[in-house]
């Protein structure tokens, strides 16, 4: 259940109602989720040749850790928040090559003007944004995060966890196509950060 949070609130409710509302939100946004557009939007990322996270702002962030999640299934990604490089990066886009795109409005206008960039050049475009909004309208394939956030939050925080529980799910859903060829890869990048840990400690 939503409940804003208020300026009396102790720190025991304002915790409950902030984890509620993100509990709320993920369990909204999954049983909106539309299973066969995120089914095609995985089978696009599974044979793209490049991807590409686009978000500003906030949603830079969540693309950042989209890159971060991908580069690890051997697929060649990068993420642009700055508005300048993504729209220059569109450009060379060429068909083959995927944008996902991040914005819970989905009406940034530098953001919508790459991706028009990068639909001309014939890339695909996977938009994570809100229903009916100009992204979603933009998109080869569009994911709905439909939120509503606290009015008393000014920095969004329910639909940042949401895009990024699709992103897990994208990521998730390649590493399965993909399969058995990236078990290797995964268990020798996890021995590597095992070698930066201090031994002997256990959690």
């Amino acid at each position: 259940v939503h409940a804003d949070v208020g300026p009396g609130d102790s720190v025991p409710d304002l915790v409950a109602k902030v984890f509620d509302s993100s509990i709320a939100t993920l369990i909204q946004v999954r049983n909106q989720l539309d299973m066969k557009a995120l089914q095609r939007a995985i089978k696009i990322l599974a044979a793209a040749r490049k991807i590409e996270f686009y978000g500003q702002g906030n949603s830079g962030i969540v693309a950042q850790d989209a890159q971060h999640k991908f580069f690890r299934l051997r697929v060649h990604s990068v993420a642009y928040s700055d508005p300048h490089v993504h729209g220059m990066a569109a450009t060379m886009l060429k068909r083959g090559d995927v944008v996902v795109a991040i914005s819970n409005t989905g009406r940034t206008i530098d953001l919508l003007r790459s991706l028009e960039l990068a639909r001309e050049a014939g890339a695909d475009v996977i938009g994570i944004t809100h229903s009916g909004s100009p992204l979603a309208k933009l998109s080869t394939v569009a994911l709905y995060a439909d939120s509503e956030e606290d009015p008393e939050i000014y920095t969004p925080m329910t639909s940042r966890i949401a895009h990024l529980a699709i992103i897990d799910s994208l990521a998730v859903g390649v590493a399965l196509q993909r399969g058995i060829r990236l078990t290797k890869e995964l268990e020798r990048a996890k021995g590597i950060l095992k070698q930066k840990r201090v031994h002997g400690y256990d959690p």
